[in-house]
């Protein structure tokens, strides 16, 4: 009976943390669309989390694209198929590995960011102050945070799915032997409006998780500089988990047979 009650509070603990996670998150959507807001802050995030994500972001990519290219070639060659190359490096970036990759590159690096400062400041008591204040945390430190990344993840995305799809036409034309002009053509003419319609409300899902998870751990992380490394941790993973398991259920929403 121990390991059954152990098992079933275990089971309540996580149905709790989903339910928590899910009226913040519902708390958030509501102070989006009501006043007052801080577009100060909104300029500051998206500084933030777009332009200076833009180096890592483009590294991931091409060199992504670029292995991409490598590996399609080896495994076409098994089956005299290595002149396909282009049209699945564009369709497995564009689909898959650009929004996934960005998104996974933001969560290391915006979403640990944000619940860092967030847990600093309520360390520090710095939210209170805002409380005394009268401004709402939730108002002035997570909406502004949360709408900048879900507007300029689908532009990270799409920038990271041009830079990767390049990547491989560095590699395809450089290293393995096809014409630039026809490389580009195949590329183009097998890439359908419906592939970057998904790719970029991928990475607005994505977006959002991403800061949701940052603002979320720290407001409720704990006290002292452990409460802020474990806040940290806990978003970067959560947020990371929540992009894999979003990009698959988006996956069979868009592409099921």
């Amino acid at each position: 009976m121990r390991s059954i009650a152990a098992l079933g509070a275990a089971i309540l603990g996580m149905l709790a943390a989903v339910g928590r996670i899910a009226i913040f998150a519902a708390e958030t959507l509501s102070h989006l669309v009501r006043p007052p807001f801080y577009p100060r802050e909104f300029g500051h995030a998206l500084l933030t989390i777009g332009y200076f994500s833009l180096p890592v972001v483009g590294l991931t990519t091409v060199f992504t694209g670029g292995a991409l290219a490598l590996q399609i070639f080896a495994g076409g060659a098994r089956f005299s198929a290595e002149a396909v190359v282009p049209q699945i490096v564009a369709i497995g970036m564009v689909r898959e590995l650009g929004p996934v990759l960005v998104g996974l590159m933001i969560a290391a690096r915006v979403t640990s960011s944000i619940a860092a400062e967030i847990a600093t400041m309520k360390v520090t008591e710095q939210i209170d102050a805002l409380v005394t204040l009268s401004t709402d945390p939730m108002k002035y430190l997570t909406a502004p945070r949360v709408l900048a990344a879900t507007l300029v993840m689908p532009v990270l995305v799409g920038i990271g799915d041009a830079i990767g799809i390049f990547g491989g036409y560095l590699v395809g034309t450089g290293r393995l032997g096809f014409n630039p002009a026809t490389y580009m053509t195949n590329t183009i003419n097998f890439l359908e409006w419906h592939d970057i319609v998904s790719s970029l409300t991928k990475g607005a899902v994505f977006g959002f998780l991403a800061a949701l998870m940052g603002c979320y751990y720290g407001m409720t992380s704990g006290r002292g500089a452990q409460g802020v490394g474990r806040a940290t941790k806990q978003a970067v993973v959560a947020a990371s988990v929540l992009i894999l398991a979003a990009n698959f259920l988006l996956t069979e929403l868009f592409f099921a047979a």
